[in-house]
């Protein structure tokens, strides 16, 4: 009896454990589970809140990527309320067709004249001044050989362990050259040989729609005197000024006044008038004139390069009252310079200095074709769109 007592005992306990240790393995599992969801459910939320915090950060670059800084267009009618008259047709035709719909203003000199060929966009080009940018380099580099501070030799430190003569910075149109250039020159001597080239003045002979431009009495409070031999700052230059300054060191020396003959008498009895002879810089021209070729032979203005004409440049690019300006002044031919070509475009992202210097280019290209027999004249010129910003 007590054996089978005991017997029955041993079922009992053996039964009752693995139901006991079921119960515990289905309780452990249970938690295991519930712990997995809870944690799940916080990788899940964690995930949705980094999602959420990277979609605002997209959608803040996205608004920052969309704001435009420009307030100018880029593009207009510039010949819309142009008055051609006699101006010459050739001349003027390869311009209009050069600068297209671009929001800008060609003027094409005679150099050795000062007579005014064409205007494209007359309202610009007469009517107010605008920041020169980098155009002003030429007349620092002038200034700064005729007091003997540089030679074309003369190589100056523009960076750690880069230093660079007067050609190449006017090829590459160096910042830190032309601004330690105005610091030694000073303002005084700077804005003597800026008024010998006249800026600050009216350029034209009688054009009453013309505007004087302006040159400061003092310099930039923001960057002194080496902001404004390096950008241009605070001077104001029309297009006919640029013109003019251009056009004597094409000549070699002689500043005339523009005329802007309207009929055929007035253009049968124009005559040059000198307004100054710059003796004093003669000798230097030609050291400028280098880097001015090198700038479009493979420098900032290179979008201009012709293989058949040798062309001489400088660009210009800066902003004002929220627009872009993309200078390029020059002229082709050192032995027997017929034209000089000012670019001005003002707008948004693609107005700067390359941009002008590949338009005068084109203008360039243009006026060869029209000179050359009708059978070459009629070959299609190239698009704005086939050389590279």
């Amino acid at each position: 009896m007590r054996r089978k007592i005991a017997i029955l005992a041993v079922a009992a306990l053996w039964l009752f454990g693995w139901d006991l240790l079921g119960a515990a393995l289905s309780t452990g599992k249970a938690l295991r589970k519930a712990s997995s969801s809870g944690t799940a459910s916080a990788v899940s939320s964690r995930g949705t809140r980094v999602t959420s915090a990277k979609k605002k950060r997209t959608k803040s670059r996205t608004r920052k990527r969309r704001r435009n800084p420009w307030r100018i267009s880029s593009y207009g009618e510039p010949t819309a309320n142009d008055n051609p008259a006699g101006e010459d047709p050739a001349v003027r035709e390869a311009a209009i067709e050069a600068l297209g719909s671009w929001n800008g203003s060609v003027v094409v000199v005679d150099p050795n004249s000062g007579r005014i060929l064409s205007i494209v966009n007359q309202p610009l080009a007469l009517a107010s001044g605008f920041t020169p940018c980098s155009t002003f380099k030429p007349v620092v580099a002038l200034a700064a050989l005729k007091e003997g501070l540089i030679t074309r030799d003369t190589e100056l430190r523009v960076g750690r362990r880069t230093r660079m003569d007067l050609t190449e910075a006017l090829a590459h149109s160096n910042n830190p050259f032309f601004a330690k250039l105005g610091r030694q020159l000073g303002f005084e001597r700077l804005a003597e040989y800026a008024h010998e080239f006249g800026l600050g003045e009216k350029a034209g002979w009688n054009i009453p729609e013309e505007s004087p431009g302006k040159f400061p009495d003092a310099p930039p409070k923001e960057g002194g005197v080496g902001l404004m031999s390096s950008h241009g700052l605070s001077i104001e230059a029309t297009p006919l000024q640029m013109a003019a300054l251009i056009s004597a060191i094409a000549n070699g020396g002689t500043l005339y006044y523009l005329q802007y003959p309207r009929t055929p008498e007035e253009i049968e009895q124009l005559q040059p008038m000198v307004r100054k002879q710059l003796q004093d810089l003669s000798d230097f021209v030609p050291h400028v004139k280098e880097g001015l070729a090198a700038a479009v032979l493979y420098g900032t203005g290179r979008l201009a390069y012709d293989p058949e004409e040798q062309i001489y440049g400088k660009t210009g690019t800066c902003s004002e009252d929220g627009a872009r300006l993309g200078w390029f002044v020059s002229y082709a031919n050192e032995r027997e310079p017929k034209y000089v070509v000012v670019v001005l475009l003002r707008g948004g992202r693609p107005m700067y200095g390359p941009h002008a210097a590949e338009i005068a280019g084109r203008l360039y290209r243009g006026l060869r074709l029209r000179e050359q027999p009708d059978t070459q004249a009629s070959s299609p010129l190239p698009s704005l769109l086939d050389a590279g910003r």
